[in-house]
C-alpha cells in the first residue's frame, strides 16, 4: 500500500468520477484505475461499486475512507514537520467552509493574514453545508472546519457572534415593525432552509410557540430570498449569510435576540499539521473569544436602530 494509492482512493471518493479524479490529480484515468485495482487487490475487498456510471463506495470503502484521510493528513504533517526543520514553509492546508457566512464574511480576512505570514502554504477550501463540513471533519477529509458553536465533538475556537433575522417581503405588514417576535410568524407561509441551520431555526420557532406554515424548503439561500422577494413566504436566516440587501426583501431582528456563534473546529489540536496549527493560532489571536462580537454588516434593508 502506498500514499499515492490512498490519495487516488480519497480523491476518487471526493470527485465521484474517474475522469474528474484524474484531472484533480494530474494523471490519466488509466493510472487512477490501476492504483485503485492495486489497492483493492492488496486489501482483498472492493472499495467502489462499478455497477453504475458513477462509482459508489462499498461499505468497506466507506470505512476505509476515514482512515485514508487520516493517513493523508498525518503524511502531510510529517512532510511539513521535516520542511520546518530545514527552515522551509511549505505544505497544504485543507479547510471546510459552509457557504457565505464563513467563505465570504470570515475567511477572506483570515486567509489574507495567513498568506502574509505563511506564503508557501497552499490552502484548499472545500465548501458545503454545515452538516457536510462536520462530516468532513469526522472523516478527517479536512483538518479545520467552520462550525456552529457549541459542538462538543471537536476542539473549537470561537470567531464571531452572528444572529438570526426574519426575512420579510418589503410590502408585508410585519415589515413596518422594528423587530419581530416568533409568535408574529404564526400561520405565515414559510420557506425553511435545508442547510444545517434549519434545525436551529425550527427550535427557535418552537421555543417562541410559533407555528408558521412551512410550504417550501430550499438548500440555497438565493432561492429563499427569491421566494420572499416575490411575496410568497417569510423566512429566517443568519445575518452573516445574507447579502447586505436583496430586492423586495427586508431583514428584521428577532426579539428576544437569537444569536448564533461560529468558530473553527478540529478533531485534535495535538495532532494538527504545522500549517493547520499556525492557522488555528492565528485565528485564536485575531478572531476573539467567547462573549466577543464582530460588527455585523449593515445595509439599507436592515434596520440598525432596532
Amino acid at each position: 500500500m502506498t500514499f499515492t494509492q490512498l490519495e487516488v482512493f480519497a480523491t476518487l471518493a471526493q470527485a465521484g468520477s474517474f475522469s474528474r479524479a484524474a484531472s484533480l490529480l494530474g494523471i490519466t484515468q488509466s493510472a487512477v484505475s490501476h492504483a485503485l485495482r492495486a489497492l483493492e487487490r492488496e486489501l482483498g475487498v472492493a472499495l467502489f461499486s462499478r455497477e453504475r456510471a458513477v462509482p459508489e463506495l462499498t461499505p468497506a470503502g466507506a470505512r476505509l475512507l476515514a482512515r485514508a484521510h487520516e493517513i493523508r493528513t498525518l503524511h502531510e504533517a510529517l512532510i511539513q514537520d521535516a520542511k520546518d526543520a530545514r527552515g522551509l514553509r511549505e505544505g497544504v492546508l485543507r479547510v471546510g467552509s459552509f457557504g457565505s457566512t464563513s467563505s465570504l464574511r470570515i475567511l477572506p480576512e483570515l486567509l489574507a493574514r495567513f498568506a502574509k505570514q505563511h506564503p508557501g502554504i497552499e490552502v484548499c477550501i472545500d465548501e458545503e453545508d454545515d452538516d457536510t463540513v462536520v462530516r468532513w471533519l469526522m472523516e478527517r477529509r479536512v483538518e479545520i472546519g467552520f462550525v456552529v458553536l457549541p459542538d462538543a465533538r471537536f476542539e473549537t475556537v470561537p470567531l464571531v457572534e452572528d444572529e438570526f433575522m426574519v426575512l420579510l417581503p418589503a410590502t408585508h405588514p410585519l415589515a413596518a415593525k422594528t423587530h419581530i417576535v416568533a409568535a408574529d410568524l404564526n400561520d405565515e407561509p414559510f420557506v425553511l432552509t435545508e442547510a444545517g441551520c434549519g434545525e436551529l431555526i425550527q427550535r427557535l420557532l418552537e421555543a417562541g410557540k410559533s407555528r408558521p406554515r412551512i410550504l417550501y424548503r430550499f438548500p440555497q439561500l438565493l432561492s429563499i430570498l427569491g421566494f420572499v422577494g416575490r411575496g410568497l413566504a417569510v423566512s429566517i436566516a443568519a445575518r452573516l449569510a445574507l447579502p447586505d440587501e436583496y430586492p423586495g426583501v427586508v431583514y428584521r431582528p428577532l426579539r428576544p435576540r437569537a444569536p448564533r456563534r461560529v468558530g473553527l473546529a478540529v478533531r485534535d489540536m495535538a495532532k494538527l499539521s504545522p500549517a493547520a496549527r499556525a492557522f488555528v493560532e492565528m485565528a485564536r489571536r485575531g478572531g476573539g473569544g467567547p462573549g466577543q462580537r464582530r460588527n455585523l454588516p449593515s445595509g439599507p434593508m436592515m434596520d440598525r436602530s432596532a
